[in-house]
């Protein structure tokens, strides 16, 4: 039972139920079914067959979606990246994949270009969508006679490749079964308490986990997946409204950007009726607002990775705002010591309630079984059957736990360790914060000193009026921060994640009409 199985029965079950909504396109499971058939028909004409590697650096449109379903009809390896990538980290993952095909469109188009020009890449496996240049036009092979074969039949087969957002190097490719894709879907079905015919917003990136997620439990659910090729936060309000999307499943950066939008009133959004998010940590004060925007949503934490999908579920979210709940299904998890510079190995688990990196059972069915021709990131991260996720966290005495940022992240300020995101909840509780991230910086007397870089929400917003926010907090006073830069926009990747790497290297823009004292 591999993926294009799942997507043959729903089409079988019900042929006539919308399936895919890109802009005025509106395809029905059996329109979907047969244009994917040809389009497969289309990549082997081309010489794609099982286990080749196909690029695709594209946003979340109809085009997307269906080349990742033809790519399960062939066997061929679905590989996706960033669209926003420059034309050196395209060139790398073209090689460092062996891609037997790229497909690109005009938001990337200058870069795949450029970098199949670098890499000797042959034109012929070149393919354009909705622009023109070099290449085959994808409706080209859209229109090829159906494919016929067989569908694949092994199970443990790679069915994925998606590639790490590479926050130190280069980025490292994470394969993924279709045993794997298949669990970590249905997991997420069950955990999230999706219902069939569940109306989602395919809104997160397909080149990132919870894209893929969205795009499988739709068609799993004869769901109708409504596609927004690159995050608009007017639009997504506009798409819910008009579409009744009922499932939203986001990082906290969208939500973010929902909850505190200045016409948020004037979009109806009562069909929402499923809200989680993960990929990041979401403040406690987004929580309250999430819980408020959408009174009648189930609210969850889904807390995983592309490497294993699930670690830990919180439904019930606002009952318990900083949990990331229980390990999911078929997962364990340990808190063992935290030591970056050390092979912690994992019977080295720290009391109840003590903080430490998080590890995940590599026995887990929705686990990949390595990364990609990378045996130094395999010895780093995998150590005895368990996955060392790079996560501080700890238990509490009910067995729920607690995300506390990374462990790369960690502050020791005057031998003291802090934990940004500790530090960034009580900030994001002020009302003259709209934005918030936290850092250590090199400081020659405490070895490094918190600062913190902020959105303002007000025109009041200063040093003195944050610190005395965070004194009134209770936030013990070694942890507040010793520095404050106000600036306009906190960096973050394309799929929401907070870039703190770029605050370290100063790249940033400061407000002049704030008074910022990093």
């Amino acid at each position: 039972m591999t993926l294009a199985h799942m997507l043959a029965a729903s089409s079988a079950r019900e042929p006539d139920a919308t399936a895919i909504v890109d802009g005025a396109k509106r395809l029905t499971y059996g329109q979907w079914w047969e244009e994917i058939q040809r389009l497969a028909g289309g990549l082997a004409g081309l010489g794609l067959g099982a286990g080749d590697h196909l690029v695709a650096v594209l946003s979340n449109r109809y085009e997307t979606a269906s080349l990742y379903w033809a790519c399960q009809t062939l066997g061929v390896i679905f590989t996706p990246f960033n669209w926003r990538a420059s034309a050196e980290d395209v060139a790398y993952v073209l090689e460092d994949a062996e891609a037997k095909a790229v497909v690109y469109e005009v938001r990337s188009a200058d870069a795949v270009l450029a970098a199949a020009a670098t890499s000797g890449f042959s034109v012929d496996r070149l393919v354009r969508v909705d622009t023109g240049g070099e290449g085959i036009d994808f409706d080209e092979l859209a229109a090829a006679a159906p494919y016929e074969g067989a569908l694949p039949s092994d199970d443990g087969a790679t069915s994925l490749m998606l590639y790490t957002s590479g926050t130190t190097g280069r980025p490292k490719g994470v394969p993924r079964s279709y045993s794997a894709e298949r669990m970590a879907s249905l997991s997420c079905l069950a955990q999230l308490h999706y219902q069939h015919g569940e109306v989602s917003l395919g809104v997160m990136p397909l080149f990132h986990t919870m894209g893929i997620r969205s795009l499988l439990m739709s068609v799993f659910l004869n769901g109708n997946f409504v596609c927004l090729p690159a995050y608009d936060c007017d639009t997504a309000l506009g798409l819910v409204q008009a579409e009744k999307i009922r499932a939203l499943f986001l990082v906290p950066t969208m939500f973010h950007d929902m909850v505190h939008h200045p016409n948020l009133a004037g979009y109806d959004l009562t069909s929402v009726r499923n809200i989680a998010y993960a990929g990041m940590t979401m403040t406690t004060a987004l929580v309250a607002s999430c819980a408020r925007t959408f009174p009648e949503a189930i609210f969850s934490n889904f807390y995983g990775s592309s490497e294993i999908y699930t670690f830990s579920v919180r439904n019930d979210l606002a009952d318990n705002p900083a949990s990331a709940g229980r390990a999911g299904i078929g997962q364990i998890l340990r808190v063992v010591r935290a030591d970056p510079d050390e092979r912690v190995r994992p019977n080295e688990q720290v009391p109840v309630g003590e903080s430490g990196e998080i590890i995940a059972s590599m026995s887990s069915p929705d686990a990949f079984k390595g990364y990609w021709k990378r045996p130094d990131a395999d010895e780093k991260a995998i150590r005895e059957g368990w996955y060392f996720t790079g996560d501080l966290g700890r238990f509490d005495e009910d067995g729920e736990i607690y995300v506390l940022g990374r462990v790369d992240d960690m502050i020791n300020s005057g031998g003291e360790n802090i934990y940004a995101e500790e530090v960034e909840d009580v900030l994001a509780k002020s009302p003259d914060v709209l934005g918030v991230a936290v850092i250590g910086l090199e400081d020659e007397r405490w070895g490094e000193r918190v600062a913190a870089f902020i959105e303002p929400a007000s025109p009041d917003a200063s040093p003195e009026a944050l610190d005395q926010h965070c004194l009134a907090s209770g936030l013990a006073r070694f942890k507040r921060p010793r520095a404050y830069a106000f600036v306009r926009a906190i960096p973050r990747s394309a799929s929401g994640k907070l870039l703190r790497r770029h605050l370290r290297s100063g790249d940033y823009e400061l407000l002049e009409d704030f008074n910022s004292t990093v």
